[in-house]
């Protein structure tokens, strides 16, 4: 199979967790300590997968100062664009207990929101499409650290969605169209950066890891700190120790 499409159908694959997420927070009410622990889990999940399949792998083909820059550069345009989509009523787009604006109260806030989810799930699918580059599979720990954040990251924010009063067409149609495209920025990444040094790889790499440790940092883990407290570091240790697990036994 083509190699963009094998890309572009993982990245859907991770997308789509985001709309299980949605699904399951609109027609179950799970209680907000489950959905806590699971982003818990998810944040160790991914930084482990950061460390070990991105900012490792960036390093190693480009050099150290190629990975410091790249994910500097990742952290700080990550954290430009959340800082203008905060004003437009974007900021708590994936925390169940702070409430979300509502269109009425703010306009523009639903497309801010819209355009904040597809911008934390960009550079995850854009990660996915490079690990294919080099020929092998694709990370199977990379894979199991979008799949297990997306979950509840799509079920924390469709519970904020909810309780805001935006309907079921916004909801699913917002986290649908984002499956969608995460899954088409996968296959372009591959698509495009196919004939790429594989410095520049790395600096890619690390760019989209910069980013994805930044919103891991800014929505995840106090999202989970809110509920789980004491026990938010366990629960991000023994998803960082199964990543680290899958990672190595690839």
């Amino acid at each position: 199979m083509t190699g963009w499409l094998v890309a572009g159908g993982w990245g859907l694959v991770g997308g789509l967790a985001l709309v299980l997420g949605a699904l399951v927070a609109w027609f179950v009410k799970v209680p907000a300590a489950v959905t806590a622990g699971v982003m818990a889990f998810g944040s160790g999940v991914l930084i482990s997968a950061l460390a070990f399949d991105l900012a490792a792998d960036a390093a190693d083909t480009g050099g150290i100062a190629a990975a410091a820059v790249g994910l500097l550069a990742g952290a700080v345009a990550y954290v430009g664009a959340n800082l203008a989509l905060d004003r437009w009523g974007a900021r708590h787009r994936k925390r169940s207990s702070h409430p979300q604006p509502s269109e009425g109260q703010q306009a523009g806030s639903g497309l801010a929101i819209a355009v904040g989810s597809l911008l934390d799930g960009i550079p995850e699918s854009v990660v996915l499409g490079l690990s294919l580059l080099g020929g092998g599979g694709v990370s199977t720990a990379m894979v199991a650290a979008v799949v297990i954040s997306n979950v509840p990251e799509g079920l924390s924010s469709a519970a904020g969605m909810k309780a805001a009063g935006r309907s079921a067409r916004y909801v699913f149609g917002v986290w649908t169209t984002i499956a969608v495209v995460v899954g088409i920025a996968a296959a372009l990444g591959y698509a495009v950066l196919g004939t790429a040094s594989p410095t520049t790889v790395a600096v890619i790499t690390a760019v989209a890891a910069g980013a994805i440790l930044t919103m891991v940092a800014d929505t995840m883990i106090p999202e989970a700190f809110e509920r789980t407290r004491t026990f938010t570091g366990l629960v991000a240790s023994l998803g960082f120790v199964v990543a680290f697990a899958l990672s190595r036994g690839e």
